[in-house]
């Protein structure tokens, strides 16, 4: 399986009943905007060969639940893909669609969740259930992944699961989410480590407060080229 196989069988997904219907059902719902829904799973977005992961929570009903593009066309992805530009890792500073032309520069994102769930709130079985996407999407990165920033808690205790389970030692008890923090994960196979970084989620909730500024995300994501740089 390649990253290709991946995406194509994360798409036809359809383990979680109340998941399914929720994203199928928010395609529906009245709206400004006359076009069709994506309303499937969301598979990741970046290169194969990527250096530097983004692992966020799950899709918006109205933004990647739409498009069908990670962080793509709602508040969240505007900061987050701004930011990205900002610091050379994405090729424009807006995403708005599928076939906008954005290409993510060294780096892939994902979602432990990949469909947009009641409340952005999926329950641990749904999060339990599709681990193994990320799992397997992690291991396809390895050969060279060197960085990950992860937006929010949920994401961080998503992911600990799964670096385990993909090659990576993590240490015990488990480390605590927070913005900026660092941590560096041996590989059980004596291979290069990985860098976990905390970054607050993008949310309206964070960036509307000023709890999470423009240069704080650019910051995070200077310090994952810096040391994707570091491994090299």
């Amino acid at each position: 399986m390649d990253l290709q196989d991946l995406d194509n069988a994360v798409i036809g997904c359809r383990r979680c009943p109340r998941l399914v219907a929720w994203r199928e059902a928010a395609a529906t719902q009245s709206r400004a905007r006359p076009e069709e829904y994506w309303a499937k799973p969301v598979p990741g977005f970046g290169p194969a060969d990527a250096r530097i992961a983004v692992i966020g929570l799950a899709p918006a009903a109205h933004g990647s639940n739409r498009t069908g593009r990670m962080f793509t066309g709602d508040r969240s992805g505007d900061f987050l893909f701004e930011a990205l530009h900002a610091v050379g890792l994405a090729s424009q500073p807006q995403a708005v669609s599928r076939d906008d032309g954005m290409r993510l520069i060294d780096t892939r994102m994902a979602a432990p969740v990949r469909c947009a769930p009641p409340e952005n709130k999926p329950t641990p079985e749904e999060r339990d259930n599709c681990r193994p996407w990320l799992a397997t999407e992690l291991e396809l990165l390895r050969p060279t992944l060197r960085a990950v920033v992860v937006l929010g808690a949920f994401g961080w205790q998503a992911l600990l699961p799964v670096l385990s389970a993909a090659g990576w030692t993590v240490p015990k008890p488990r480390p605590v989410f927070g913005h900026g923090v660092e941590v560096v994960l041996p590989a059980a196979d004596g291979g290069p480590p990985l860098t976990l970084l905390g970054c607050y989620h993008v949310s309206p909730h964070n960036t509307f407060t000023g709890r999470l500024t423009q240069e704080m995300v650019r910051d995070v994501f200077r310090r994952a080229r810096a040391v994707a740089d570091d491994q090299e």
